[in-house]
């Protein structure tokens, strides 16, 4: 099975490429694909993910080939890239891996410090807990959490029902286990790193360690949001990316980390 993806806009004019976090699908962007609707946008199911999902997952084979996808689908034009959780892992390692491949990136939400013992862990939780998944209620308050809105729950609740135990297992040994490759530092993109302030501790200082890898990254903290702030509030989030990709002044009242 090949990558799934939806390609939508205006094919001529710059490239922006979604990368959605865990558990959900391409869906996540539905707001941001209105906003950028004169943009080339293009937004892959990830592998193990929505329409994508009898894929096997691995950030690097994901990386290699999204990767491969822009590289096909670019043509020289300017590349933007937008990556939440999961996604924003794979953003970094794609470019590590292309250090010239993107122009612009907006990695929201990555976490870059491996949780302890978390691969001792993780099988016997899911195990005990993968019904769950299963449960309304139980994904009515994920949903919440993940500033899901009433509208998107039923594709939200069918994508996590229809997810494979052992799929569920790797996706969270690899983001849990994930850290900032060596090549990081070479990429030439212009990178903006972000977090909401009611996120947890290790993802702020996840934000700290992106942006003292590479010199072209700048880090803020959004703040009233918690992880997802492409859901939670995405006229703020639109508005980020817009400024960051013409080189403008970014919303006010963020709050900058400092180097």
């Amino acid at each position: 099975m090949r990558l799934f993806y939806k390609e939508s806009g205006d094919l001529e004019n710059p490239l922006i490429v979604f990368l959605h976090g865990g558990g959900v699908s391409g869906w996540m962007w539905e707001k941001q694909l209105e906003y950028f609707h004169d943009y080339h946008c293009l937004v892959p199911d990830l592998p193990g993910h929505g329409l994508s999902s009898r894929m096997d997952f691995s950030i690097h084979s994901s990386a290699e080939e999204i990767g491969s996808l822009i590289q096909a689908k670019a043509q020289g034009k300017q590349v933007i890239l937008v990556g939440f959780s999961l996604g924003a892992q794979i953003a970094i390692k794609i470019l590590s891996l292309y250090p010239d491949l993107v122009d612009y990136a907006i990695i929201n939400s990555a976490l870059v410090r491996p949780i302890p013992l978390a691969n001792k862990v993780i099988k016997p939780t899911v195990r005990l807990t993968y019904r769950l998944t299963k449960n309304r209620a139980f994904s009515k308050i994920q949903a919440k959490q993940l500033y899901i809105e009433d509208q998107m729950f039923e594709t939200y609740y069918k994508e996590t029902t229809n997810m494979e135990r052992n799929t569920l297992i790797k996706i969270l040994e690899e983001n849990m286990s994930f850290r900032i490759p060596k090549e990081f530092s070479r990429s030439r993109a212009k990178i903006l790193i972000t977090v909401g302030n009611h996120e947890k501790q290790i993802m702020k200082k996840s934000v700290s360690d992106l942006v003292d890898k590479n010199m072209n990254c700048k880090g803020v903290i959004i703040p009233n949001v918690g992880h997802g702030v492409s859901l939670a509030l995405p006229d703020l989030f639109n508005k980020m990316v817009e400024a960051w990709i013409h080189d403008r002044e970014l919303p006010s009242g963020l709050i900058p980390v400092i180097k």
